[in-house]
């Protein structure tokens, strides 16, 4: 194994978990029983390495193996970088028709007549999503594996995410995707986030959705707890109204563990002229940035509003994250969000 080689491979070994780089192994099908057992996960990561180095070197295997073995454990390991979403627009009419192999065999002839040194992997996943890795080259470069960018597409959908691509690269990546299945323009979804999983399932509604025709009563706390007599009625149907609410806006059950909302305010200032002057005589808009941080963004959200802590209805600046599957948004003089295109 080359310098190179070695170097792709302590970069995996040192940046995954032990007990899931010995998952990714096991995955990875090409390591006999014996060879996946001589390997002392307990040891450090140096002695691992130089373990794993020996297999490679006696089965001679190269840089295309180590690569196969960094996209499984990517494809198994998803929630890690900063992932984008982008949603393909102008769907001709074979855009729903378009197959594994059919977008495969287009997109890497696509992609090496934009770029002429690239190097590309396809494999699909249990979850049916396409996995593409790209090592990006030019002209003059090989392709540089030690920053790969990463893609997940859904066939038959127009969604598209993303990491590790850097503006230079995007024209091509556009141009490859369009060619490839079917739609005529791509535009940013402004949803992104580190859980590939949660931006997925929100962009895509893939979680326990609440709509306010579907129940003719108020839901009631899944984990009731022995009613207090002298609680009056009245606060307990609020209560229970404001659960209604907070599930219509952010979901019920499980949820996206989106984790962060940028909103970007382009208002004009409103306040006493004769407390901030020089905020009110300004004629144009008032600009800055809200940026709301949590675990588990939507969930805490919901908490707020079922306890009481923030008013209900909800306002449509907080459930327009779950409605229009963004967490990034204009706010402009008439207060609601808008995309940022």
């Amino acid at each position: 194994m080359d310098d190179f080689g070695r170097r792709l491979l302590q970069r995996l070994v040192r940046r995954t978990p032990a007990q899931a780089l010995k998952a990714t192994l096991g995955k990875w099908e090409r390591l006999t029983v014996a060879q996946r057992q001589s390997v002392d996960f307990t040891q450090p990561k140096v002695a691992v390495m130089e373990q794993l180095v020996a297999i490679f070197e006696e089965n001679g295997w190269t840089v295309k193996h180590i690569t196969e073995l960094e996209m499984i454990n990517y494809m198994e390991n998803a929630n890690r970088g900063m992932w984008h979403a982008f949603q393909m627009t102008d769907p001709k009419d074979d855009a729903n028709a378009v197959e594994m192999m059919q977008f495969k065999e287009q997109f890497k002839s696509h992609l090496s007549e934009l770029v002429r040194h690239v190097s590309v992997k396809i494999k699909k996943h249990t979850d049916e999503a396409l996995w593409i890795r790209i090592a990006w080259g030019d002209s003059y470069s090989p392709p540089n594996h030690l920053k790969p960018t990463y893609v997940v597409h859904h066939l038959q959908t127009p969604y598209v995410f993303v990491t590790s691509l850097n503006s230079k690269q995007k024209p091509f990546l556009v141009q490859a995707l369009i060619l490839s299945t079917g739609y005529q323009g791509i535009k940013d979804a402004n949803l992104s986030g580190q859980k590939l999983t949660a931006i997925r399932d929100l962009l895509m509604k893939q979680y326990q959705q609440i709509f306010p025709s579907k129940y003719n009563s108020p839901l009631t706390e899944k984990n009731e707890t022995v009613s207090n007599p002298h609680i009056e009625r009245e606060q307990s149907e609020h209560a229970s109204k404001r659960l209604q609410m907070a599930c219509e806006a952010f979901g019920d059950g499980i949820v996206p563990q989106l984790q962060t909302a940028v909103y970007k305010l382009e208002t004009k200032f409103r306040g006493d002229a004769n407390t901030n002057r020089t905020m009110t005589k300004r004629e144009g808009p008032f600009r800055c940035l809200v940026k709301f941080a949590s675990t588990n963004l939507l969930e805490s959200f919901r908490e707020c509003a079922s306890s009481g802590i923030a008013s209900t209805p909800v306002s449509p600046l907080l459930s327009s994250i779950t409605l229009k599957g963004r967490n990034y948004f204009v706010v402009t003089e008439n207060g609601l969000p808008s995309s940022q295109t």
